[in-house]
């Protein structure tokens, strides 16, 4: 979602290699049930499009790409399941840290026996050294001080270091560090030099550290990083293995899906919501969760530095690139509608939406559609733009070509006015929930069409 409705961007037009759907009536929409599950599974199959092929670089003994969620990922006998996900979205040329150590702290959904991390130069422009990497436990929540006894060296292919090259990522060795679901994890590089750029996430809706000048990567105490950052840095992922769940299930969106205007440190998204009701259930039904939102995202274009690259062309790379996955659950297209230049036609919303079920479908991921959320008050706000979010989410909900639905839309609107956010569930820039609106959200969700053997509608 927009933060800055004014911010300058970069656009371009890519193809969209699907048929448009049939047209569409656009009236205004009756009430709808909080949560439709789609009586039959999607009828279009499409083969997966090439569009914004991104190529990514594996650097881990033993590391296979595999086809089958099922299968997830290999590295030698193990099998690897994300816990965690941040998708790279642009550039970060402003950030003054040379000699730079960054802490980054995010939350685990899954637990593991073992973990694995990710580190991505996708946008850089020169090769970037990691002199070091660790992984630890943070002390308390929300600190950068490890708890006693829990910090690991990370290394790739047996080394230390590793250099990546600029548009690639590398994945790390085993890591021999128990995690549990649900907790803070510390993963700390060093990167020698002067950056040109880092490839990052901004609105973490979490605090990391970061210290300039040293090599603190095995520093185990807070006074070693005394400046703050609202972004993560490098770090795109967190894989377990020698855990008992059975997959993971990705949440591919925008701001509201990354979980923008949330209070900060409180995991308080509705992907959160979701990873928390999932842990509820016996530990052979537990799913990782994964966030690939990113803000201000957009499915059929370029939204510029910072929003990432459209939907269509990250998608492979954030939700089918990622171990083990079961399930997508998409919310996207409130950008398209509202941003400039705005996509007033609901069809080639729709097309861009087709696009990424059939390639999710071709992988055999089963796919969940939220409809959009309304944003009456918002300040690209309009008449025709109502009409278009009315007319893709009455197709997500009717015409059967998601595996289920989450009625997101008749979750946090207004009843007495469903063209806005009910203000109970608003953040105050009626675009955006707060904190009660995401739970709401996330406790929407149909444990049942998550693709878990042993849940039930």
């Amino acid at each position: 979602m927009l933060r800055n409705p004014l911010r300058a961007r970069s656009l371009r037009v890519l193809p969209i290699a699907v048929a448009v759907a049939a047209a569409l009536g656009t009236g205004a929409l009756g009430a709808a049930p909080a949560v439709a599950a789609a009586p039959s599974p999607a009828s279009v199959r499409a083969a997966p499009s090439a569009v914004g092929a991104v190529t990514q670089a594996t650097v881990t003994s033993g590391a296979a790409r595999t086809a089958s969620p099922a299968a997830g990922h290999a590295a030698g006998h193990l099998r690897w399941t994300g816990t965690w996900e941040a998708a790279p979205s642009g550039v970060d040329t402003g950030f003054a840290c040379t000699d730079c150590t960054i802490r980054n702290i995010v939350h685990t959904s899954i637990a593991g026996r073992e973990i694995r991390i990710r580190l991505s130069n996708l946008f850089g422009t020169a090769a970037l050294p990691v002199a070091q990497a660790t992984v630890a436990l943070p002390a308390a929540p929300g600190s950068a001080a490890v708890a006693p006894g829990t910090l690991h060296e990370a290394t790739f292919g047996g080394a230390a270091s590793v250099t990546i090259p600029a548009g690639q990522t590398v994945l790390s060795d085993p890591v021999p560090l128990a995690t549990p679901a649900n907790h803070d994890l510390l993963v700390t590089t060093y990167t020698p030099g002067d950056p040109t750029s880092f490839t990052y996430h901004p609105d973490a809706q979490e605090y990391s550290f970061y210290t300039s000048g040293a090599d603190a990567a095995g520093a185990t105490s807070a006074a070693a990083f005394p400046q703050t950052t609202a972004s993560w840095y490098l770090l795109t992922g967190v894989q377990v293995t020698r855990t008992a769940a059975r997959g993971a299930v990705v949440a591919f969106g925008d701001s509201i899906t990354d979980g923008y205007q949330s209070t900060y440190d409180l995991n308080a998204r509705w992907p959160n919501i979701l990873a928390d009701r999932l842990l509820t259930l016996p530990a052979r039904d537990q799913l990782g969760v994964l966030n690939a939102a990113i803000s201000g995202n957009r499915i059929l274009l370029d939204g510029g530095n910072g929003f990432g690259p459209p939907a269509i062309s990250r998608f492979q790379r954030d939700v089918l690139d990622q171990p083990a996955v079961r399930t997508v659950i998409i919310l996207e297209g409130i950008n398209d509608i509202q941003q400039t230049p705005h996509q007033l036609n609901a069809q080639a919303i729709i097309a861009g939406l087709q696009q990424l079920i059939g390639m999710a479908h071709a992988r055999g991921v089963r796919v969940i559609g939220g409809t959009m959320t309304p944003f009456e008050g918002w300040n690209t706000y309009g008449p025709q733009e109502e009409q278009t979010r009315e007319a893709v989410n009455q197709w997500i909900r009717v015409s059967h070509a998601y595996d289920g639905v989450v009625d997101f839309d008749a979750v946090v609107r207004d009843p007495t006015d469903p063209h806005r956010i009910l203000p109970a569930f608003d953040s105050g820039d009626h675009l955006h929930p707060n904190d009660a609106g995401y739970r709401a959200m996330g406790e929407a969700i149909p444990l049942a069409e998550l693709g878990i053997w042993g849940v039930r509608s």
